[in-house]
């Protein structure tokens, strides 16, 4: 009776065991370890079904397999037996389908998953994500540039999924999201703790030419050049390095776009504050050229201070000449405070006023009179500028070439570079003008031959050159010219040609024009007069006597005499 149990029970069990469906190839199943060797795990998936699975499948990327008798693992069953009679399984295939289900899920939910960066690709790397393989890009890394990605390697972290396509097998994920929401998060905190003027510590992450970002524990803050010092800053790097811990002020803080502006020099003492009585206008002070514009030269006074000497400032000669052709940057020079403006932090500075005014210097040491030698700088359509002491010039004008030759003939004998001797005849110290003059190194002619002559006097001149409309004399080396309306009181007998060159006639002087340098001569007055006296003398024609009889006897008395 108990055999005939047993063999019910045996029969039952059978019966059951083969009512079960057979594992279904291409799915995942449950299988127990039961036995590691020769770098394999040998998995009882049931049905006395067994199969092999390199160890290699159960570890994770750079790290050993943790697998031992007794676990219970999930498979991926290809085939149920293959050509040695065991089952085909995978331990990858399986993590995989599990891992793209739970990535999907994941996704649609938008929410980050857990990976582990283990190799590099073209453009970007591999991410384990438990068992599916996805790419991210290089671009996706990091918020900046990351140049040693060795301590990201093998470091199980979080990740965002950008894009899968189950079907192909392809993931692309990013970390750089992850880490810029994490960010954000982190930097609205941050900024809405931050106040303007408040005092805080930070790292100087990145420097640029317009200034240095800083790094306030998890917010980065903008330090501008111009916030930097008080004293003008050429280049951030001057006085920061990437990595220094630096104390700076809260400038301002925009609560919706979270950008930080701070300043270094806010916490240092204002210099300008004393500029005012500390540089007063017409003090003398030695500066340092910081910087060279077209339109003059910053100097610095000390730290912070910064006066302008404009172009027109710089030299009592050297016009229109760039600033950087009279001073050069670093040089220390001598200036003088024309004029200081807190408000606008503006210093006006001189340079020329540091050295002699060269007009006052001429004008003190050559008094009107002085002869001066030099050479001819320039030649223009109205005069000669010749080159004095102290690299300054002065004009000698058209008029003061020549006392006999006209200014227009007299400029045609000089050339630049002639050494020229000349008479100091005026300095005009506020016009910064110089009038010379060549013709004053000898004495005036007209002058000279007019001295003690008045008008109305009878002078004797020699006949030099006859013309149609006149004759031109001589009278003591000076030309004058005797118009054909002056040559006699009577009309037939005012011709030219009645003269010869050498004749020497008396004239009479109607006008000495010293401006003019002319002298008027006319014979005609001369007779006139001549006429007027006899008549006074010797009668009148009123009395009976004709001009001739008068003219005749005054004639007779004179040679009697």
């Amino acid at each position: 009776m108990s055999a005939l149990a047993s063999m019910d029970e045996f029969e039952a069990l059978l019966n059951e065991s083969l009512d079960k469906e057979t594992p279904e190839e291409g799915s995942v199943v449950k299988g127990t370890v039961i036995a590691v060797e020769n770098g394999q795990a040998i998995i009882d998936i049931g049905f006395k079904v067994e199969g092999r699975i390199d160890l290699k499948e159960f570890a994770s990327p750079g790290r050993p397999a943790e697998i031992k008798v007794g676990d219970t693992v999930e498979v991926y069953l290809e085939r149920v037996e293959n050509a040695r009679g065991e089952a085909a399984i995978s331990r990858d295939k399986a993590r995989r389908e599990e891992a793209w289900d739970r990535l999907e899920a994941a996704n649609d939910k938008q929410e980050r998953v857990e990976g582990t960066i283990f190799g590099r690709v073209k453009g970007g790397f591999t991410v384990d994500l438990g068992g599916a393989v996805a790419f991210l890009p290089g671009s996706q890394i990091d918020v900046r540039p990351v140049r040693d990605v060795g301590p990201l390697m093998g470091m199980p972290q979080p990740f965002q999924i950008l894009k899968m396509d189950r079907r192909r097998g392809n993931i692309v994920v990013s970390r750089r999201a992850v880490l810029e929401e994490s960010r954000a998060e982190q930097r609205a905190e941050i900024v809405a703790k931050l106040s303007e003027g408040d005092i805080v510590d930070g790292v100087v992450k990145n420097v640029t030419d317009y200034g240095a970002f800083v790094d306030l524990g998890g917010v980065d803050g903008l330090l501008h050049v111009t916030d930097m010092a008080w004293r003008r800053v050429n280049h951030p790097s001057e006085i920061l390095n990437i990595g220094e811990t630096v104390k700076v002020q809260v400038i301002k803080v925009n609560k919706d776009t979270q950008r930080i502006s701070l300043g270094m020099k806010q916490l240092q003492a204002d210099p300008w504050e004393s500029v005012a009585q500390k540089y007063p206008a017409g003090s003398k002070w030695t500066g340092r050229v910081t910087n060279i514009t077209d339109y003059g030269a910053f100097v610095e006074l000390e730290p912070g201070v910064e006066g302008l000497v404009h172009v027109s400032e710089m030299s009592w000669t050297k016009k229109n000449v760039h600033p950087g052709k009279i001073v050069s940057t670093s040089q220390e020079v001598e200036v003088m405070v024309l004029d200081v403006d807190p408000q606008k932090r503006r210093v006006s500075l001189g340079l020329k006023q540091c050295m002699g005014n060269p007009w006052e210097t001429f004008a003190a040491t050559h008094p009107s009179g002085t002869e001066v030698e030099g050479e001819v700088k320039n030649i223009t359509e109205f005069g000669l500028f010749i080159g004095l002491e102290g690299d300054i010039d002065g004009m000698v004008h058209l008029s003061d070439l020549s006392w006999e030759t006209p200014g227009e003939q007299a400029i045609q004998e000089y050339r630049r570079g002639d050494v020229v001797k000349a008479v100091v005849l005026d300095v005009d110290t506020e016009k910064e003008r110089i009038s010379l003059g060549i013709k004053q190194l000898e004495g005036d002619p007209f002058a000279e031959a007019t001295k003690g002559v008045k008008r109305g006097a009878v002078v004797t001149v020699t006949v030099t050159k006859i013309e149609e409309g006149g004759i031109e004399v001589e009278y003591d080396g000076m030309k004058a010219f005797i118009r054909r309306s002056d040559l006699a009181r009577d009309r037939q007998d005012q011709r030219p040609d009645r003269f010869q060159v050498g004749d020497r006639i008396d004239a009479k002087i109607t006008n000495v024009d010293k401006a003019s340098r002319k002298l008027a001569l006319s014979i005609k007055a001369r007779e006139i007069a001549e006429e007027k006296e006899a008549v006074e003398q010797y009668g009148s024609s009123d009395s009976g006597a004709s001009l001739g009889d008068i003219l005749g006897a005054a004639l007779k008395q004179q040679q009697g005499n």
